[in-house]
């Protein structure tokens, strides 16, 4: 076993509760030594952990679907890590495994941690480890119940994803296409658009930042959305249920546009359209279906090998900066599933 005593552990943790968008004077990063794991625990060096718009609403207090980060926490963050010492039977040094790591170069899991941290040893034969924080992990796990549990596509639908050239909405819009879909992306630039649909296969991207969100919708889903996945929320929801069909399901996966409001959340304001078409929304999280994850991934892992998927990762380097690279989600820079970079694989 590797001898633990001489390493450091470095940490970003959460110093106080942003107003707005966190800026690095939220965080705080320190240091303590490294512990050996005690019976049945297994310690993880960290290879990269994956950045998410959900982890600004995990700095907010208050009643949410997972208790907040507190204050003087390590921020939590899901990982691919390297097993360096280990006294679980299930593990060994040397492994590569998913869990919730933390934003941290070092973790501990301990016995009675290691199901609510979700781990378990990746198949590299499934896919690298960039992909198994994208669409072998939460995104392609969110994508994937999201959309077919929740929307329900049928063959010949129209489906409308919003972040599309992000993590979740790339797999989303995909695997629509596998399903018989017709795929409209929403993206911001015309680089994001031009990627999902000559690299992805979406039939049409509208790009957000050039024009007329509506006017993209009348011209690519003349006979209305039969699904839209909600990624962002805000104005451009509102745009999306102007043009619902009728019996049409609305995911509500994320609200970005929403999550840095210094005022109240901006709901929908065309709701009335729900009655109207007969229409239903329904939000998910994806921890609702832990169960089933090994179903996805072999499904999401048929279609990466076969070529009828693919993922596209924005790495950032260096636990340092960490706040920088979290921003890029908010001010909508990254292109493609965020990862931040902490060690060589």
């Amino acid at each position: 076993m590797t001898t633990t005593t001489a390493l450091t552990n470095h940490q970003v943790r959460l110093a106080k509760r942003p107003t707005g968008l966190p800026t690095r004077d939220v965080w705080s990063f320190t240091t303590e030594p490294v512990r050996e794991p005690a019976d049945g625990g297994v310690l993880v060096r960290n290879l990269a952990i994956s950045l998410d718009p959900a982890m600004r609403g995990w700095m907010n207090e208050g009643k949410s679907y997972i208790e907040p980060v507190g204050i003087g926490d390590v921020m939590r963050a899901g990982g691919i890590a390297r097993v360096v010492a280990s006294k679980n039977p299930q593990f060994k040094e040397g492994d590569l495994v998913s869990a919730a790591t933390g934003a941290q170069e070092y973790a501990l899991i301990e016995a009675a941690q290691a199901r609510k941290a979700g781990l378990f040893k990746i198949d590299q034969r499934l896919g690298t480890p960039n992909q198994w924080l994208n669409v072998l992990g939460m995104p392609g796990m969110t994508a994937y119940f999201g959309l077919l549990d929740v929307g329900q596509p049928k063959p010949g639908d129209t489906v409308v994803v919003s972040g599309a050239a992000g993590a979740v909405g790339q797999t989303v819009g995909q695997l629509a296409k596998v399903k018989g879909c017709r795929v409209v992306g929403i993206a911001g630039g015309p680089a994001k658009c031009e990627w999902v649909v000559n690299e992805l296969g979406f039939d049409a991207c509208i790009d957000y930042k050039a024009g007329n969100v509506r006017q993209g919708l009348k011209d690519h889903c003349p006979k209305g959305v039969d699904v839209y996945f909600d990624n962002v929320g805000g104005e451009i929801l509102d745009h999306v249920l102007a043009k619902l069909a009728r019996g049409a399901r609305i995911v509500i996966c994320g609200a970005i546009s929403q999550y840095n409001n210094m005022e109240a959340v901006q709901g929908p304001k065309n709701y009335m359209s729900l009655l109207v078409n007969r229409a239903r929304m329904e939000g998910m999280v994806v921890f609702d279906y832990v169960d089933r994850f090994p179903q996805a991934v072999g499904e999401l892992a048929g279609y990466l090998k076969d070529g009828r998927m693919k993922s596209r990762e924005d790495v950032v380097s260096g636990l340092d900066n960490f706040p920088e690279a979290l921003l890029k989600l908010f001010k909508g820079e990254n292109f493609g599933k965020l990862v931040l970079k902490i060690a060589d694989a």
